[in-house]
């Protein structure tokens, strides 16, 4: 009988450790409904009329207390919410909609807070915004946290909201077709002497970037990638002038097609056409080794590149061009290392802006020259447009990642 006894003793004791283990398991399952998840790809799978919800598996933390979404489609009416709420919150509910829950929305702006009534309370968001939200750690105070919203890296607000770090999962709501965001849940923060979280980024670097996210120096193609419109495009904030006259990009990742170009183009360039493509930019072609020049037509120019390339592009202004070396041969079999060699010459710009009427009025004729791994592959004489030459980058694949130097020869 005694035996009996242990033997059920030992079997409930079994059934209850595989309850325990079950438990565990959900308590760090992630949640979502009416949405896909394709690895870090959320996309809404509603009719419109519901609210889709992702919940993550896990609260913010101090080893994780900031996370990350960026747009890759607003749908219909880009009603993407992103913020904090309980483990077990209602999927058919917008996160901020609920009690103890918070997040900032892209569609109009607003802040909810436990209130379907939101708050105006920073700038709506479109496709290829970085939302991101955080907690400040040290700012715990009378059982509240204060919650931090960003935009492309730059602070948006705080908030405090009831509660501790423990009890708010990073959460993301949708409520239109076609809507999609890739989630970074991992994202990090830089500290500031100040003590204040800031995302480590060169955005100001960056006059325009339409599909391409930046992380510090790492520029990511954001785009669809379907189409020849579907054109991932980064301008820089400044032209090249006689001090800074070169830069560089490596590829650290050709994605599908590695359809990378690197060039040169007037400002205000069309965001949805490849540099080299269209009046008044010049650009060396990855894929194809190609060089294009104000034409959707290329000419053979040089090596195709591929993933650890490092490709670049400068300006040979036209008058006392030399070397540190003093060697200042035409020959286009000259290596090209940063830190090694000035330019010492003038610069002819028009400095007027483009006429209304989009005609391009032109400077000086200046040789741009294209390297790919230190070694020049080649020039063109080209025309300066009006106001000046802008770095310009071109992505157009899915998974093109690139590292880029404005200022390689700096220092």
């Amino acid at each position: 009988m005694d035996d009996i006894n242990l033997h059920y003793r030992f079997l409930n004791w079994r059934r209850r450790i595989r309850e325990i283990r079950e438990v565990g398991a959900v308590r760090y399952r992630e949640r979502f409904k009416r949405m896909l998840r394709d690895g870090d790809v959320l996309s809404y799978q509603g009719n419109s009329d519901e609210v889709g919800c992702y919940v993550a598996p896990r609260p913010l933390s101090k080893g994780n207390c900031y996370f990350e979404v960026t747009i890759v489609d607003t749908g219909v009416r880009g009603m993407i919410a992103v913020g904090l709420v309980p483990q077990y919150y209602k999927l058919d509910h917008q996160p901020g909609w609920l009690p103890h829950s918070v997040a900032y929305h892209a569609d109009d702006g607003k802040l909810y807070n436990g209130n379907t009534v939101g708050q105006q309370f920073g700038p709506k968001c479109n496709r290829g915004d970085r939302i991101g939200c955080g907690i400040y750690l040290e700012s715990l105070e009378d059982g509240r946290t204060t919650v931090l919203f960003t935009k492309n890296g730059k602070e948006v607000g705080t908030v405090l909201v009831p509660g501790s770090p423990e009890a708010l999962y990073p959460a993301v709501g949708m409520h239109s077709l076609g809507e999609e965001v890739q989630l970074d849940l991992q994202a990090e923060w830089g500290m500031e002497e100040d003590g204040l979280m800031m995302v480590d980024s060169h955005e100001d670097e960056w006059g325009r970037l339409h599909d391409v996210r930046v992380t510090g120096t790492l520029l990511e193609y954001m785009g669809k990638g379907k189409s020849i419109v579907d054109v991932g495009l980064a301008q820089s904030r400044l032209p090249l002038n006689t001090r800074c006259h070169y830069y560089e990009l490596e590829i650290t990742d050709a994605g599908e097609k590695c359809y990378i170009a690197l060039g040169l183009a007037r400002r205000n360039y069309p965001k949805n056409r490849h540099p080299g493509w269209s009046r008044g930019s010049i650009a060396y072609h990855a894929d194809d080794g190609k060089l294009f020049q104000g034409s959707g037509v290329g000419d053979a120019f040089g090596p195709r590149c591929f993933e650890g390339d490092v490709m670049g592009c400068g300006i040979m202004f036209p008058r006392d061009y030399i070397l540190d070396s003093g060697n200042d041969s035409d020959d286009g079999d000259f290596e090209v290392w940063p830190k090694q060699r000035r330019v010492q010459n003038e610069l002819y710009m028009n400095d007027e802006d483009e006429e209304e009427d989009g005609e391009e009025q032109e400077g000086s004729k200046v040789m741009v020259f294209f390297t790919r791994n230190g070694k020049v592959v080649g020039r063109r004489e080209v025309a300066v447009p009006a106001g000046g030459f802008y770095p310009t980058i071109g992505m157009m694949s899915t998974g093109e990642k690139i590292r880029v130097d404005l200022h390689p020869l700096s220092g």
